[in-house]
């Protein structure tokens, strides 16, 4: 039996990180089960969470909500990794985005599955559209919607969704920003016949519109440092409110996993 079959008669191993159940379970195993459930275009959820993810579901309870409800959320920051094995799954390793973004297109092609796109702007959806012809040329595209900078109307939110699910499609791949596309995720569960995965940044590098760090410093759990000397105006205030809270909310959590058994042992208990 493989691994995927072999979990798929129980819920995927979990871990807590900051309040937030994150999927503990190693890459291949997780892009197998994302892969078997798109085959059967099951309506699933899959958040790819980082640092700044759990600290916003940590002080959001609306927030915190959708990634409780997700199917799977992926360790995407090494941070999270590195809590993942503190806590005791040793072998855990990172799922980030265009990792995942990359051997989902690759298994679709080999599998037949087709994947929708939807968000981002027309330029590049047209330059992701060109790359994939080239690197996947077998891949099924299902179809291809920007949309609004705005919320959309009931009507053609029904008619995404329409759009989505006669296209046969069994992954829609979102960038929308977060929370915007974990949110759009979670309110068209059950609705959209799908495996929806928000994969907001790996667009814009698939793109080509910008680089990845250096492979030296995605496993130094630096690649935030890289993406801020990018985006300094951005992302700066982000990366010091979530990083410093991260590490706060870590520690503590961290001490309290490793003290708790003195404290409830009988010889400390008065």
């Amino acid at each position: 039996m493989n691994s995927v079959a072999a979990l798929k008669h129980r819920e995927l191993p979990r871990k807590i990180v900051l309040k937030t159940p994150v999927t503990a379970v190693p890459f291949n195993v997780q892009i197998e089960t994302m892969t078997d459930w798109a085959r059967q275009r099951e309506s699933r959820t899959v958040c790819v969470a980082n640092v700044h993810m759990l600290t916003e579901a940590y002080q959001n309870p609306e927030f915190a909500s959708v990634l409780q409800e997700a199917d799977l959320v992926t360790p995407d920051g090494m941070p999270l990794v590195w809590m993942l094995r503190w806590l005791g799954t040793q072998e855990q390793d990172r799922v980030a985005g265009l990792d995942i973004f990359v051997a989902l297109c690759h298994l679709a092609s080999l599998q037949g599955i087709s994947i929708f796109f939807l968000g981002s702007d027309d330029d590049t959806l047209g330059r992701i559209r060109t790359r994939l012809q080239q690197e996947f040329p077998d891949l099924k595209i299902a179809g291809m919607q920007s949309l609004p900078f705005r919320p959309l109307t009931e009507s053609e939110d029904a008619a995404i969704i329409e759009q989505i699910n006669t296209s046969g499609a069994g992954f829609v791949f979102l960038a929308l920003g977060c929370p915007k596309q974990e949110q759009w995720i979670a309110q068209h569960k059950h609705k959209v016949q799908a495996v929806m995965l928000g994969l907001g940044w790996a667009f814009t590098v698939y793109a080509g519109i910008q680089n990845r760090a250096p492979r030296w410093m995605q496993k130094a759990g630096l690649e935030w440092l890289y993406r801020l000397a990018l985006e300094p105006g951005r992302l700066s205030q982000r990366y010091w409110h979530s990083n410093r809270l991260f590490i706060q909310l870590a520690i503590k959590q961290l001490l309290s996993a490793k003290y708790a058994p003195r404290l409830h042992s009988p010889m400390t208990e008065g």
